[in-house]
């Protein structure tokens, strides 16, 4: 079996605090960020909150169904969330970077994971990263999009009521 990796990064015009935040809020922003079509539930089990936070998660791609249980840990809290699948040795890690200013943030995602014995695993190794590359794609897409709308939504939260319409 290879040991097998997948990553994708991107820069998002955010504070690398106010990306963090939201990827270690297992409650209501990391959710928010997940595509639905290859992410269909994740469910918090304890803590939803960074480190510590254990929850399951339902993965489908490729016509593939697997679930996960998941535990966090913050290697470099504010920079490095970890997510460790609790049977197998599957790891997705986040990472975030001050980009110039630091009005800009680089986040990566990357996973790593052993691949199946066999054919299956010499497939596994031409095939997963590719999707898990889009995945991420869209996931950093649907973090830019968030971000973006928390955004608006304050500005218009601080506008007075009859401009807030316009």
């Amino acid at each position: 079996m290879a040991r097998l990796h997948a990553e994708y990064a991107t820069v998002i015009a955010a504070r690398p605090a106010e990306i963090y935040a939201i990827l270690s809020d297992y409650h209501h922003g990391h959710p928010q960020i997940l595509p639905k079509q290859y992410f269909p539930a994740l469910t918090v089990e304890q803590g939803g909150q960074g480190a510590g936070t254990v929850f399951r998660v339902q993965t489908r791609a490729l016509g593939v169904e697997r679930g996960y249980r998941m535990v966090v840990s913050e290697p470099d809290p504010g920079h490095v969330l970890v997510e460790t699948d609790i049977e197998t040795d599957l790891t997705t890690t986040f990472t975030v970077t001050p980009v110039g200013d630091a009005d800009y943030a680089r986040v990566q995602i990357a996973t790593d994971w052993e691949s199946a014995p066999g054919i299956g695993g010499a497939i596994e190794k031409l095939v997963t990263p590719l999707v898990m590359r889009r995945i991420y794609r869209t996931e950093l897409g649907q973090l830019a999009a968030y971000v973006a709308s928390k955004r608006r939504a304050a500005v218009a939260a601080d506008l007075p009521e009859n401009q807030a319409s316009l």
